[in-house]
């Protein structure tokens, strides 16, 4: 479901990223192969110091079909992005991916809190954050950083997970499944 970022996977998440649908979404704006593939070895680095975590989605056949990281790490927390090539979309690899990314940075690399800033004009993306039981809006509780990120020209909603309700969330959703199971 989740790898690291590898030099490997560039063509085929451009040939993806590229896509009208999901380019005005991705942080990484690269306009060709070898500018995605600059700015691959430079997250790959980046992650060597710490300042953020980037993994690569995976289908059930193992190809690369999108990306998952976190940004901006500062005090055990950091902003979430994610995108899923548009022949993916809607098949539950995003709610896969951030399960096992969450897991992974709340469990093993010790984060408190990972933000969601999304674009206002993301409707898509605002209402997938708002199905998850594990998202609250972080709008009035961290006023100072929705107004930093609201800046400048694009505007953005806030929300955070927290890994105290992430577990209880899925500790029970997993407690829930083993119960049906018996």
């Amino acid at each position: 479901m989740l790898k690291h970022r590898d030099l490997h996977e560039c063509n085929e998440l451009f040939e993806l990223m590229s896509h009208p649908s999901v380019f005005p979404y991705v942080r990484q704006k690269a306009t060709s192969p070898e500018e995605f593939l600059f700015m691959t070895k430079q997250l790959i680095e980046d992650e060597k110091n710490g300042l953020v975590v980037s993994r690569t989605i995976l289908d059930d056949w193992g190809q690369a079909i999108g990306t998952i990281s976190i940004y901006d790490v500062q005090d055990n927390a950091g902003f979430l992005g994610t995108w899923i090539g548009k022949p993916f979309q809607g098949k539950g690899y995003n709610e896969q991916a951030k399960l096992a990314f969450l897991n992974e940075l709340f469990f093993e690399l010790n984060f408190n809190t990972v933000f969601l800033r999304i674009r206002v004009t993301n409707g898509r993306s605002i209402r997938a954050a708002q199905k998850l039981p594990y998202v609250v809006s972080a709008e009035e509780s961290h006023k100072a950083l929705l107004d930093e990120i609201n800046a400048g020209e694009a505007q953005y909603r806030l929300f955070k997970i927290p890994r105290d309700l992430f577990y209880l969330v899925t500790a029970n959703k997993q407690g829930d499944e083993e119960e049906q199971a018996m």
